[in-house]
């Protein structure tokens, strides 16, 4: 079938210029040589350059994160309707919880004909232990319920468990949603690495927040230490300022000085970190369907994560690596000094780490399954772009 006969105007509403261009530049690229026309708006900050290289309209927005203003959330909510209705575009793909909640109410009153709400997660209105989260969710359950079915409106997921609690929330119909594991991982950017030799390295890459489990793989550490297991932890990543559960600074500073853990901040090169890694850890408390966990398994690396939505998607108990409860700090330490003492267990769980991703999670596979979602709701194909 042929790719689309109108030029469509396709508008990405992301929180963070870097996200889009780790999650969706991929498929972006592919809507544009499929001959649509992209517009990207988000927080522009070290990406903005590389954005415009690629032929897409970038309009700078900031959509707060961390205040709980009324005042300043309606400002947001006002601006966007009038970016929606100044480029007047044919689809609205938001990424994220907070983007569809705003981008759904601006499409709403834009009249913008089709709409996408691709959730990455439910994000912290939908994850247990701060008093936030009792605060945000019924807001979000009912914002969610008038403006997400406008017009066509279609929710993409990326877990089995993240469907259901849209669909008990009344969020969404089954009908009305789309599975799609993640944003997919390049095989030929992320190669298959050996074992490494030397001291046995467990990496993180996550930002620096308590519900990514962090702490959990500090404590774990701590055991195995005492237990005399020689390990070297890596945490790649920031904190997140505008994010109730991020880690101050000063405290990663504290564990990276006593020794437990090496804080390595941001890193760019994480096929690097995955090349000197034996294991890859995420305890995270819930999940969409971590890019930093398909990165790993790409590399050929075994996973240690906790059995919440997300991680059970890419790792399998015993075939990839292993499940643990989640905040249970103790099991955390027991699965890792496992796969620390059998570098064989290493090797095999690695093996299947990337066979896995080959069948299910690369990135092609994604992109033509998201344009096959933008198809149906244009009436137009876009095989093409997939070829």
């Amino acid at each position: 079938m042929a790719a689309p006969n109108k030029k469509f105007r396709i508008l990405y509403l992301v929180t963070e210029d870097w996200y889009f261009v780790s999650h969706r530049l991929g498929l972006a690229r592919a809507a544009r040589d499929a001959g649509c026309e992209i517009i990207v708006v988000t927080r522009t900050k070290d990406y903005g350059d590389l954005i415009k290289k690629e032929g897409f309209k970038l309009i700078s927005f900031l959509l707060p994160r961390s205040r709980l203003s009324i005042i300043s959330e309606i400002k947001s909510i006002v601006n966007l309707v009038r970016i929606y209705r100044m480029e007047k575009p044919d689809l609205a793909h938001h990424v994220a919880l907070k983007p569809s909640l705003y981008g759904a109410i601006a499409a709403t009153f834009a009249n913008v004909p089709v709409v996408v709400n691709a959730m990455t997660g439910l994000g912290f209105a939908f994850t247990r232990g701060h008093w936030k989260q009792s605060f945000l969710e019924p807001i979000v359950r009912f914002t969610g319920r008038l403006f997400f079915s406008h017009g066509k409106s279609h929710i993409i997921v990326q877990n089995p468990d993240d469907a259901e609690t849209l669909q008990k929330a009344r969020l969404g119909r089954p009908e009305d949603m789309t599975l799609i594991r993640g944003s997919g991982v390049s095989l030929t950017q992320f190669h298959s690495f050996p074992d490494p030799e030397g001291f046995p390295t467990v990496a993180m890459v996550s930002r620096m927040l308590w519900n990514k489990g962090v702490g959990e793989l500090v404590s774990a550490t701590r055991m195995l230490k005492k237990r005399g297991i020689k390990i070297r932890v890596l945490l790649i990543g920031m904190p997140d300022p505008d994010n109730p559960s991020s880690i101050p600074g000063k405290q990663l500073c504290e564990w990276h000085d006593e020794g437990l853990i090496q804080w390595w901040g941001y890193r760019d090169d994480v096929q690097d970190i995955w090349r000197q890694a034996h294991i890859a850890a995420l305890p995270s408390y819930r999940e969409g369907l971590p890019k930093s966990l398909l990165e790993a398994a790409a590399c050929s690396r075994p996973i240690v994560a906790t059995d919440v939505p997300g991680c059970r998607e890419i790792v399998h108990d015993g075939a990839n690596g292993f499940l643990v409860p989640s905040q249970d700090a103790k099991a955390l330490a027991n699965a890792l000094e496992k796969l620390i003492k059998d570098p064989e267990l290493r090797k095999e769980m690695g093996r299947n780490s990337r066979l896995l991703v080959e069948s299910h999670f690369h990135e092609e596979m994604v992109i033509k399954k998201t344009l096959t979602v933008y198809g149906e709701l244009l009436g137009a194909s876009f095989d093409d772009a997939c070829a």
